[in-house]
């Protein structure tokens, strides 16, 4: 498994960049900006991307996306509870003192229970709403590996005081969906370090059980 993983825009998101070692197809997951950048890691490595995954629909993860299609031909896919952020990315971009991206198409909604895939990659799609509505995680069960999205950070999890965010939800996604993976799963994370599932089970202040 091929796994890039760079932090890109302002508000450095991590996106990634998964290929699969034989065929050479990838996945491209939260392009929020810098896409001349991806594009370089993708040639780098002689990689064809067939997804692009979008795990919710802030700025910052899903704002390149329209430039990584155009380049490309992959789908965007996301799930659809995100649909109506989607159509305020002009008035997160003036939140945070970014450009307006113009409007992102979405190809195909994703949800719990679908797979996506590059190659023999193939990654389970969990819906984790709290943080957004659409929040969803990825997890590639080969690798025992964990894309979280902004759900779960290294220390800490998901804000859920802008629109869609749901405190109780992020909770209940946290505990039922996330904490259920084996304590060595790897996190990669929306932002910032990696951790694993035990890690945070047992040092993150927001989980620990009181």
């Amino acid at each position: 498994m091929i796994h890039e993983i760079f932090p890109v825009g302002p508000l450095q998101c991590n996106c990634s960049i998964v290929g699969d070692e034989a065929s050479r197809e990838a996945m491209v997951i939260d392009p929020g900006d810098d896409i001349q950048h991806v594009l370089e890691i993708v040639r780098k490595q002689n990689l064809q991307v067939k997804q692009i995954v979008i795990t919710h629909a802030h700025i910052d993860h899903v704002g390149g996306a329209m430039k990584l299609r155009a380049a490309t031909g992959a789908p965007i896919l996301l799930n659809q509870n995100d649909y109506a952020l989607l159509k305020m990315l002009d008035v997160q971009a003036a939140w945070i003192g970014m450009a307006n991206p113009g409007k992102v198409e979405i190809d195909r909604s994703i949800t719990t229970g679908e797979l996506v895939s590059a190659g023999s990659l193939v990654a389970h799609v969990f819906h984790t709403p709290g943080h957004t509505e659409g929040s969803i995680c990825l997890y590639f069960p080969q690798e025992e590996k964990l894309l979280a999205g902004d759900t779960l950070f290294a220390g800490s999890i998901g804000r859920t005081d802008l629109p869609g965010g749901d405190t109780q939800k992020i909770m209940h996604s946290l505990h039922d969906v996330v904490l259920a993976f084996p304590d060595e799963t790897v996190v990669v994370p929306g932002h910032g370090e990696l951790t694993t599932v035990g890690q945070e089970r047992e040092t993150n202040p927001f989980l620990i059980k009181r």
